[in-house]
């Protein structure tokens, strides 16, 4: 949505405001190639000039200290995600597709990210969380826990551990929780408050017995220890929590959801006592959740046995959306009046790509650019740091000449010149979608390459496509997001955050000689909001 200023015998002003208004009216009626005013000058130039005045607004830097901080992690959203998924929200709304705005292109400052690890080229998530949640790079697979620890030694852990953004931000009195459509003691969670040698040691049931004998503690039990008291907690992984064998509350028949604990531990029970005499809400499903959106009680949401289910896959009824966890967890922390911090894993978006089920990663980076808009609607611009960033790529991209409004799913308007077939504007360079038939590509077109896990060819076949080594966005907005600019390492990431909200090391900056902070508290005027109205929008 556009608001447009409109002032009296500015003859360009009005221009626009046409322009815009027919573009509304043009994006209700079909889905045409593109819409006839793009084919005058006036158009372009209009846009771009009211583009630059919106930019030159932000010549005066918003400098206030951040109360609030929110990371919003796509899981795997390297930037032909992010152009696909952009593309594809677009058109389901019926509009072409390419035109269109997500909520994080609307933030006003945009960097890059190196996101390689201390010994990879190409990363994995583990290594990268470290980075952008402790501020120091590490080894893939590693998470909390320096360079100099060796994954899957557990005698390299100690000593080496490192803490993270979110613990900065408890110890300064803020409150703090966790977000994540996958499990919450998975990759990228972990390492707000975990320290361990492997990412894979869910529970003591995933360790080697020798890893468990030598005192390393598995990821679960350290959610529960390491950082006393995590304000709001949602996501999947229960089964991590209960004894082995104890049978799934929702599956009790399903063995492969029941506990996987061989210490016997019930971690969800210990939390429920350690929490008795504080307002605490423990949630399963999605009602549940969505009753104590007006309660002040510390949330545990844990909503299935591992992962949650894709969002194109969700029982609306049982499971929450992303955004509306996000929603729950920001009315709760916000009653902090010291302010939050907040991570919200768009987790799902790198399992969709791991399958080659393109459809399926797209919707998911949507669904956590609506929760991003939704954040924006109920925190200010003005207090609140909001960053949206990646981990890593994947071999994901998409091209073929493809015409404008051409479905993101669809096919290329060419033949391969080599083979005389069909292909999909959307490929990978390897994965599952490799398929070879009497020794010869298999022709796409009699196939359902728009259905919902529909794999996309490959052109290296693998059982799990891999990640990708270049270089990911970085979108900001808020307190002191100017930082964020230019290309920088991963680990850049979480200083910035923390210099912004005056926590961690980065707090000496914020007092002056006299005692008051040196940053400026988050009063907006009138220009300002009407330039909040404009980046919304």
């Amino acid at each position: 949505m556009w608001y447009v200023t409109v002032v009296p015998g500015n003859t360009t002003t009005m221009t626009f405001f046409l322009i815009i208004c027919s573009c509304l009216a043009w994006g209700g009626l079909g889905k045409p190639q593109f819409p006839d005013q793009e084919k005058d000058p006036l158009f372009w130039n209009t846009w771009a000039q009211h583009t630059l005045k919106n930019a030159l607004t932000l010549q005066k830097l918003n400098q206030n200290t951040a109360k609030n901080l929110i990371l919003f992690l796509g899981d795997g959203m390297g930037i032909p995600t992010v152009t696909a998924a952009r593309i594809l929200k677009g058109q389901l709304s019926g509009q072409s597709g390419e035109e269109t705005q997500l909520e994080m292109d609307k933030f006003p400052f945009v960097a890059l990210s190196k996101t390689y690890n201390t010994n990879a080229q190409v990363a994995d998530s583990a290594g990268t969380a470290t980075a952008y949640l402790c501020g120091v790079k590490a080894n893939e697979g590693t998470v909390g826990v320096s360079a100099a620890a060796v994954r899957s030694q557990c005698n390299t852990t100690q000593g080496n551990e490192v803490t993270s953004i979110l613990k900065w931000a408890k110890e300064a009195g803020k409150s703090v929780g966790i977000v994540t459509t996958t499990r919450v003691n998975h990759a990228t969670p972990s390492a707000a408050y975990a320290h361990c040698v492997d990412r894979d040691w869910f529970s003591d049931g995933e360790m080697p017995a020798e890893a468990v004998q030598a005192g390393c503690k598995d990821i679960a039990r350290q959610l529960f220890e390491n950082i006393p008291n995590i304000d709001v907690i949602m996501g999947g992984g229960r089964k991590y929590m209960f004894p082995k064998n104890q049978s799934d509350v929702e599956y009790p028949g399903d063995k492969k959801h029941f506990g996987t604990r061989k210490d016997g531990r019930n971690l969800v029970e210990e939390w429920t006592n350690r929490m008795k005499n504080k307002v605490s809400c423990s949630v399963l499903g999605r009602l549940s959740l969505l009753f104590t959106m007006s309660s002040s009680c510390v949330n545990t949401g844990l909503f299935e046995p591992g992962d949650l289910p894709y969002n194109l896959e969700r029982n609306t009824e049982t499971d929450p959306s992303l955004t509306e966890m996000v929603e729950v967890a920001i009315k709760i922390l916000r009653k902090n009046p010291r302010g939050f911090y907040l991570l919200v894993e768009g987790g799902r978006i790198d399992h969709g790509h791991h399958e080659g089920k393109a459809k399926q990663a797209l919707h998911e980076a949507v669904e956590m650019d609506r929760a991003i808009g939704r954040a924006g609607l109920i925190t200010s611009i003005y207090d609140t740091m909001t960053v949206v960033t990646a981990d890593h790529s994947h071999m994901f991209n998409f091209g073929g000449y493809t015409p404008r409004g051409n479905t993101i799913f669809g096919l290329a308007p060419m033949l391969s010149d080599v083979d005389q077939k069909p292909f999909t504007a959307i490929l990978y360079g390897n994965g599952p979608g490799f398929k070879v038939i009497n020794g010869l590509r298999e022709n796409v077109s009699t196939l359902d390459y728009q259905g919902t896990n529909y794999q996309a060819q490959s052109a290296v076949p693998l059982r799990m496509e891999t990640h990708g080594g270049e270089d990911v966005a970085v979108f900001a907005k808020g307190p002191m997001a100017h930082l964020l600019h230019g290309v920088h390492e991963q680990n850049y990431i979480p200083h910035v955050m923390a210099y912004a909200a005056c926590i961690g090391q980065n707090r000496d900056h914020c007092m002056s000689s006299g005692g008051a902070s040196s940053l400026s508290p988050a009063l907006p005027s009138l220009a300002a909001l009407l330039t909040l109205t404009r980046l919304l929008c």
